[in-house]
């Protein structure tokens, strides 16, 4: 499961570990390895975080189990193994840092730092700190992500630091950031600050912001073809900016083409198409034949190098989730190799006893049962021979994401309950052939009813809205759908009644359309409730397969777009400071006279044009920052708001419009390309997969008894915790059940490229014979895999076989 649980249990061992640290110091060690009567112990490997520490055989194991734990950790969330803990005196500061409350803290402290942007100059006015107090709140937030540096560096050391990118940039943000905050606390004023928008550095390097790291490293690795593509297309705009120069600068009416630059700020924006047709319109009053020129302009760079800049980034981004996969895999499977070393005795020196296995999980996943663990056991356990080879211990991540439970629990949750009569009529009324249908008919009659109420609606809006959604047919649809829901729920149970997200769907809108009538009734004027009575009509679209297929791929695409979206919200905070830091004290209220846009910024006390509102869409705060940065996404006429503030803080305010809007475009085509590339995967799945097929890869099946958990070794506390679930003399069967993710469909999609690359995974570990030497303290200990990457090329504990 998660390291939070591991440290929770580590805490107990730590106080221990740290006293025999300090011991140690005037201990001379004895044996080898340093490890007291380590030459006795029945281990094929020693943790290196016990070296030169006094402990007994049985606390030794325990630290291998800490040690193969965190392994499988980083190999769960996709960490270097170069910052793995590997001495003593590394793993408090790697705890305290992996510890959930810090993660939390952390998170609290980078979320402070974006919000102060609502407090400092410029800031919303309902938030205005002094700078004394959002200064000081500043320099509490970088301490605490200082002190969080601090401790990942005492583990990493500062010579791995340029390894470590991320940290890298971490570190020097967090020092710039220091300082200024020093010098703002220090005058008592705020300078030009455009550094406060590398702060989402902070929030995307926190522990709960994984996705929103791994979907910017796709943006990263998609660069080199959109760069090259981003070439092609401007090259293709300055070709005709150049031309157009040369056609129209002479027309005394088209004001577009005066020069070079607005020549190439001209078709820049057409190559969004918001000046188009306007930019056309004055020559071709000239002649016609001049619209030929800004028909193939916008038939090429629009409609032939986006759509193949689209091409070759779905391309790009296919080939980038299928390395993905691998990459994630073949890691996962080194950290389950790193933690099999770690386990294994050296009488069983080639396989995973049921006792150690347990240890692990103990600190793993210590919410595990002991039922659990023996389940995890047996499903790895194929071969039968009653431990775990290294090839069935590196599907140790599959089986986590199993949940148990007694074939017999399959039945009915209503039997042999007071409520089994209700739930044997609720089943029949659901199993009734007829029910679905129903159920439509009920979802199609209060569609009817709903139009039927907006043209009978009249009046007031406040009869209006009560009529719609707190009218007599309201109360009795939403009865009825309610009725609906707790048959189903009286029928499957509560649990597997929300295993089904059409089901929580339903509840959902029902209670929200019911929770509206209620406040509607109360406050007539809260119109916002009006939306809940209509959405249970998109029921009706699961009868059509085409757009199951559609909500399927919606499901599939909820962690990347949740992700995508935190992107784009770092990106405008971005642009946000550092527009308001370089446009903050222009107004744009009749700022441009005489130019194009004069009509769009017109503004008096009294009243202003139809179109004179464009001054509202400035950089005064974050907010409206937020809001106009928005609009330039939309791009519908984002060249006005760039001409005024070309117009009030010079020419070259325009390279800031420009490079917003292709970071959108790069952004927002990966997110296409994501879609496109999660749609196709969803519907090559539905061909190739059968229903059969896709509950063989969701359940597991275990079949055991006692006499066979004895044979395996089972007893004390874990005896005690199976003995009631697997009475002697008696066969049961357990069926695990995993979530339907992307990951494990991935699974089942790439499964021949997984076996290829697993086998080239083993023969690119067939290390020759100079780097194998024989242990000296036992013979029949294993190999000790030397390590050619290591200082001087010793061998390095922790990392023996």
């Amino acid at each position: 499961m998660k390291m939070y649980n591991f440290v929770a249990h580590s805490n107990k061992v730590l106080d221990y570990f740290r006293d025999q640290w300090y011991q140690v110091k005037s201990y001379t060690r004895a044996g080898t390895d340093g490890a007291g009567e380590a030459g006795s112990l029945d281990m094929g490997s020693r943790s290196s975080l016990h070296t030169g520490l006094q402990m007994s055989e049985d606390e030794h194991w325990e630290m291998n189990y800490h040690e193969a734990a965190i392994y499988l950790e980083e190999g769960l969330n996709n960490e270097k193994f170069d910052s793995h803990p590997s001495s003593p005196e590394e793993l408090p500061a790697y705890l305290r840092v992996h510890n959930p409350w810090y993660h939390g803290l952390d998170l609290l402290a980078s979320l402070v730092l974006i919000l102060l942007a609502f407090t400092e100059d410029p800031a919303v006015p309902a938030f205005e700190l002094p700078v004394w107090a959002h200064g000081t709140i500043e320099l509490l937030a970088l301490t605490i992500i200082g002190v969080e540096l601090h401790l990942k560096l005492k583990w990493i050391g500062w010579s791995t630091i340029l390894k470590h990118k991320r940290t890298m940039i971490k570190g020097i943000t967090l020092l710039i950031m220091v300082l200024e905050a020093v010098v703002v606390v220090c005058r008592q004023s705020s300078h030009f600050r455009v550094t406060r928008a590398l702060r989402p550095i902070f929030l995307v390097d926190t522990r709960h912001c994984g996705g929103v790291r791994r979907f910017i490293r796709q943006i990263l690795q998609s660069l080199p073809p959109i760069l090259d593509m981003l070439g092609l297309l401007m090259f293709f705009v300055a070709t005709y900016s150049l031309l157009g120069f040369y056609l129209f600068s002479e027309h005394i009416d088209n004001g577009h083409f005066k020069t070079i630059s607005d020549s190439f700020v001209s078709m820049f924006v057409l190559l969004t198409t918001a000046n188009f047709p306007d930019v056309m319109m004055p020559s071709y009053a000239k002649s016609k034949w001049y619209a030929v020129f800004f028909i193939l302009y916008i038939i090429t760079v629009l409609y032939v190098l986006m759509n193949l800049m689209l091409a070759v980034v779905y391309e790009t981004f296919t080939r980038i989730e299928r390395e993905k996969c691998r990459a994630l895999l073949l890691h996962r499977r080194v950290a389950a190799r790193r933690a099999f070393r770690l386990l294994v005795s050296r009488r069983a020196p080639r396989a995973v006893r049921l006792r150690h296995f347990a240890g692990l999980i103990r600190h793993y996943a210590p919410h595990y049962s002991g039922l659990d663990v023996y389940l995890m056991f047996k499903q790895l356990n194929q071969s039968g021979s009653g431990g775990l080879s290294r090839a069935e211990f590196a599907n140790v991540y599959e089986v986590f994401a199993l949940r148990w439970a007694p074939q017999s629990g399959r039945a009915p949750w209503y039997s042999a309950s007071a409520l089994e009569p209700l739930g044997r009529a609720a089943a029949a009324a659901v199993r009734w052939p007829y029910f679905e249908y129903l159920i439509y008919a009920l979802i199609i009659g209060n569609g009817v009813s709903l139009v039927l109420r907006v043209c009978e609606a009249a009046g007031d809006l406040q009869d209006s809205a009560r009529l719609l959604c707190a009218s007599w047919d309201t109360w009795l649809f939403l009865t009825l759908f309610l009725v609906e829901a707790c048959l189903r729920m009286m029928a499957s149970g509560l649990a597997a009644y929300l295993e089904s997200g059409w089901n929580v769907f339903d509840l959902s809108v029902t209670l929200l359309a019911l929770m509206g009538a209620v406040l509607l009734s109360i406050a007539p004027k809260l119109f916002i409730v009006v939306i809940f009575r209509p959405l249970r009509l998109m029921r009706l679209y699961k009868l059509k397969k085409r757009y199951r297929d559609v909500f399927g791929t919606l499901v599939l695409l909820s962690p990347l777009m949740s992700s995508a979206g935190c992107v784009m919200l770092v990106m405008y905070y971005f642009f946000a400071i550092v527009g308001m830091e370089l446009f903050a004290g222009y107004d744009l209220k009749n700022c441009c006279v005489n130019t194009t846009v004069e009509d769009f910024y017109k503004y008096s006390e009294n009243s202003s044009t139809a179109l004179g509102y464009y001054y509202l869409n400035n950089f005064e705060n974050i907010l409206t920052s937020g809001v106009s940065l928005f609009e330039l996404t939309v791009v519908n006429n984002w060249f006005i708001l760039m001409n005024a503030y070309a117009t009030v803080a010079g020419q070259f305010s325009r390279l800031y419009f420009m490079v917003f809007y292709l970071f959108t475009m790069v952004v927002l085509t990966i997110v296409v390309a994501s879609v496109l590339e999660a749609f196709r995967f969803r519907i090559q799945y539905k061909r190739s997969t059968t229903k059969r097929d896709e509950e063989k890869l969701l359940h597991e099946e275990v079949h055991t008894n006692w006499e066979e958990a004895q044979r395996l070794g089972v007893s004390g506390d874990l005896a005690d915790e199976l003995r009631p679930f697997l009475p002697p003399g008696v066969d049961v069967t357990f069926i695990g059940s995993r979530p339907r993710t992307k990951e494990v469909l991935q699974r089942r999609m790439y499964q021949a490229d997984i076996l290829k690359w697993l086998s080239e995974e083993d023969e690119s570990e067939d290390l020759p014979p100079s780097t194998t030497v024989t242990s000296s303290e036992d013979p029949l200990a294993p190999p000790l895999i030397q390590q050619p990457d290591g200082d001087n090329h010793q061998i390095r504990p922790g990392y023996q076989l």
